[in-house]
């Protein structure tokens, strides 16, 4: 009996050191836990950058487009506007690039269509057809001007297989001036012309009729030539002030045009990476300058005669 009664002390001992222990090691982990959760709130804090804040935009109260005046009074209107504004605004890094490819590019067009009579304004409508770059839509429009082979021919570009000067900056350029002068003189205003340019004037000219109005602003149209003018406009405003909408970006950080000097050609090449070799330069740099060339050989049965630019040298690796 006396064994019996001692072990029920030992069960009962036990007993009581375990519930200690249990209950010490629960305060512990919930401790633990506790710590745990602390410092996964004070990373995600720690996570949020304090000077960054997306906010909504402040939209210039004097907006227009070549000198004609947006209708700012209108709700819808300015829904439109605000919406461009916001995806250019916070598109960060295509807004990076603009403004970067601007420096270099803008040079070569400005003046091309100040001496057409064309609004500087205009240079803004390239980088909304190409980001300034020689793309090719799944229409077929090409270039920075997105111009339709048609197009390009009926303006006096030569388009083929082995040459294609909607590629040629300058050329290219000279061909949207001749449609934008023709199409201000048929709408009387830059604005629908503009428009022209996304949709074709036939479009325009057909909503017009149907919608029984005469201004871009009235016209309900479909979602690019809509957005249009609008991100033309939102282009234009970031681009001339960077800084206001939060872009810093360093004069030597910006793209610059490669200084060329030019060679005619009124002989088939039938080689341009052996022609390239005779300026000190390889074949990717003679294209980089000239990607108007589309093959690696020139036919030029005709004896036509073409102008090649060639970058001085020092300015390439690997250039002499």
């Amino acid at each position: 009996m006396k064994i019996f009664k001692n072990i029920l002390m030992l069960l009962g001992v036990f007993f009581v050191v375990s519930t200690l222990i249990f209950a010490v090691q629960s305060n512990t982990d919930n401790e633990k836990n506790t710590d745990a959760q602390d410092v996964v709130e004070n990373d995600v804090d720690k996570n949020v950058a304090d000077g960054y804040r997306i906010s909504a935009i402040d939209i210039p109260e004097d907006l227009n487009f070549a000198g004609e005046v947006v209708p700012q009074d209108d709700p819808e209107i300015m829904e439109r506007i605000d919406r461009e504004f916001l995806v250019n605004t916070y598109w960060q890094s295509n807004a990076v690039l603009l403004i970067k490819r601007a420096n270099k590019y803008f040079p070569i067009i400005e003046p091309i269509l100040a001496k057409n009579g064309v609004p500087d304004d205009f240079k803004y409508l390239a980088v909304a057809e190409s980001g300034l770059q020689n793309v090719v839509s799944h229409a077929g429009a090409t270039g920075f001007w997105q111009i339709m082979k048609a197009t390009g021919r009926e303006y006096g570009l030569e388009v083929n297989s082995n040459v294609d000067e909607r590629y040629h900056l300058e050329k290219a350029t000279e061909v949207a001036c001749a449609y934008l002068n023709k199409y201000k003189k048929k709408y009387g205003n830059w604005t629908l012309t503009a428009a022209s340019y996304n949709a074709g004037a036939g479009a325009i000219s057909k909503y017009l009729g149907i919608q029984q109005v005469d201004d871009y602003y009235d016209l309900l149209l479909g979602q690019e030539t809509g957005r249009y003018v609008f991100r033309i406009m939102a282009i234009k405003e970031i681009l001339s002030h960077p800084e206001k909408y939060g872009f810093d970006i360093e004069e030597e950080d910006k793209y610059k045009a490669v200084p060329t000097f030019k060679v005619d050609i009124e002989e088939p090449v039938l080689s341009f990476a052996d022609f390239a070799q005779q300026y000190e330069i390889n074949y990717k740099i003679l294209k980089r300058h000239n990607p108007w060339l589309r093959e690696a050989h020139l036919n030029n049965s005709s004896r036509k005669k073409y102008t090649v630019e060639i970058p001085y040298k020092g300015y390439y690796k690997g250039a002499k």
